[in-house]
């Protein structure tokens, strides 16, 4: 599991508006949103790929990131 897309992860879960706009955009355009994730890490200097976002996504074990993992599942 990369290490930048747990950091990356945490840092877009402490950003309340963020963390909406990206699940707003996960349930329209989930491969957006994965991008728009990716784009977010290059400029953090936490670059990660998308197999990257998802390993990380399915190893959690909270209800709320399963839930948004089941909203979002087209490109997430």
């Amino acid at each position: 599991m990369s290490t930048n897309a747990a950091e990356l992860y945490k840092r877009i879960e402490d950003d309340q508006s963020f963390s909406q706009i990206l699940f707003r955009q996960a349930l329209q355009d989930p491969e957006g949103a994965m991008k728009a994730i990716c784009v977010l890490g290059d400029e953090l200097g936490l670059p990660v790929t998308p197999e990257e976002v998802k390993e990380h996504l399915s190893s959690l074990d909270d209800d709320q990131t399963k839930q948004w993992l089941i909203k979002a599942r087209g490109g997430l």
